[in-house]
């Protein structure tokens, strides 16, 4: 093997070495510090996406202008559904809402039998200290799911965390509306909203 062969490989391996301790670098960091907390997207008051009035030719004036009182309202976004097992359909509990849903019950867990009383502002659960259900747990993610209102229904969302959320035993992978007294799992933790 030629000096200049043993020379390509020496480096390549370098090379291989150093990306995989950045992956693991990036790893550890996610895991202690977490992923940046994304916020809904909410659309304009008027439903429309705003212009600059200068690049459709038109002066700020034009686009200062308030929408005729005739415009529908934008549809209201959609939200999956949580769906009941088969069968089950007509004696499922009843969705979460802002009147029937007062407090979220800790059911097991380090913090169990914790009450917390719910009010119109989302939560945010994770191991970080400023989430508002702070649950200290190996298997929760810094900031690792929220309960939010969606329309006047409490929905849950997971936080892209590493060992996921679990509503009734099924992972959540998209916001899905919670049924009253059914369990969420967060790591160790399960919790329910009830009455």
């Amino acid at each position: 093997m030629s000096e200049l062969t043993l020379l390509i490989l020496q480096l390549a391996f370098l090379a291989l070495l150093w990306v995989f301790i950045f992956i693991v670098v990036y790893a550890m960091r996610s895991d202690l510090f977490g992923q940046r907390v994304r916020k809904l997207r909410e659309a304009p008051a008027g439903g429309q996406p705003s212009h600059n009035g200068a690049a459709q030719g038109g002066s700020a004036q034009q686009t200062a202008q308030p929408q005729s009182p005739a415009a529908p309202p934008p549809p209201a976004p959609k939200v999956p559904t949580f769906v009941p097992a088969p069968g089950t359909e007509l004696s499922g509990p009843p969705r979460a809402t802002t009147s029937n849903a007062s407090r979220l019950v800790i059911t097991s867990g380090p913090k169990s039998g914790s009450e917390i009383s719910l009010g119109s502002e989302p939560l945010t659960i994770g191991r970080s200290s400023d989430s508002s259900v702070v649950i200290r747990d190996d298997y929760t993610s810094t900031h690792h799911a929220r309960l939010m209102i969606w329309g006047d229904e409490w929905v849950i969302q997971d936080l892209d965390s590493t060992n996921g959320t679990f509503l009734d035993g099924n992972r959540v992978t998209a916001p899905v509306h919670i049924p009253l007294n059914t369990p969420i799992r967060i790591g160790a933790t399960s919790f329910e909203l009830r009455r």
